[in-house]
């Protein structure tokens, strides 16, 4: 289980990631809370990965992203025993973990908690396989029906689903998802026809 859910995070490999609140706490307390979220996401990962699909329910998130070549990396500006960390496995996860540190901190400020927000471990597999991203992204935007969040996963609004097909640039990777489907109608069909392969789930699911 340990070697399934927390292999190290290595340049030009995809990865489904997921974390939930401690105790299954909620993460999200306000429609403000998901832009933050976003935003620091933004602001201590992008430069070590590209995001193609994710979903942010309350007490929980997914991610499709791939680790960028390590060569893109910024020279790391995180310190292990006083010295620059120069494994890319290692900027990753400490990226991330300042990432939850800072969004933490925000949200036991704002409810006036303590004590840790998110799980102590984010979980991950590595996707492996054209036709796993196809079916990772599909899971993961169909995540909030799954739960019975919303009735209809395309209208829930803090996932990556619709944004995919909107023609304004942004960091997320909208040509190159919908090129894995073919084309728009494509992406569309493919994401309401959706049903997971058993053998498939077992190797890129996380919950």
């Amino acid at each position: 289980m340990e070697q399934m859910y927390y292999p190290p995070l290595l340049p030009n490999q995809y990865y489904h990631i997921y974390n939930r609140g401690n105790n299954r706490e909620n993460l999200f307390l306000s429609e403000e809370n998901y832009h933050f979220f976003l935003r620091k996401y933004d602001y201590y990962l992008s430069d070590y990965l590209d995001t193609y699909a994710y979903c942010l329910l309350p007490n929980h998130f997914h991610l499709l992203v791939k680790i960028k070549p390590q060569e893109m990396f910024q020279f790391s500006k995180f310190l292990k025993l006083g010295k620059p960390l120069e494994d890319p496995s290692e900027i990753v996860s400490e990226a991330f973990r300042r990432f939850f540190m800072s969004y933490s901190k925000a949200i036991n400020k704002q409810s006036a908690r303590t004590g840790s927000l998110f799980q102590k471990n984010f979980k991950r597999k590595m996707v492996e396989h054209d036709t796993y991203l196809l079916t990772c992204a599909r899971y993961i935007h169909q995540n909030p029906q799954k739960h019975g969040i919303c009735d209809d996963f395309k209208t829930y609004q803090y996932s990556s689903y619709g944004r995919i097909l909107i023609e304004k640039p942004t960091k997320l990777m909208k040509r190159e998802v919908i090129n894995w489907f073919g084309n728009n109608d494509s992406y569309k069909q493919l994401h309401n026809s959706f049903n997971i392969d058993s053998n498939i789930a077992e190797k890129i699911i996380i919950e």
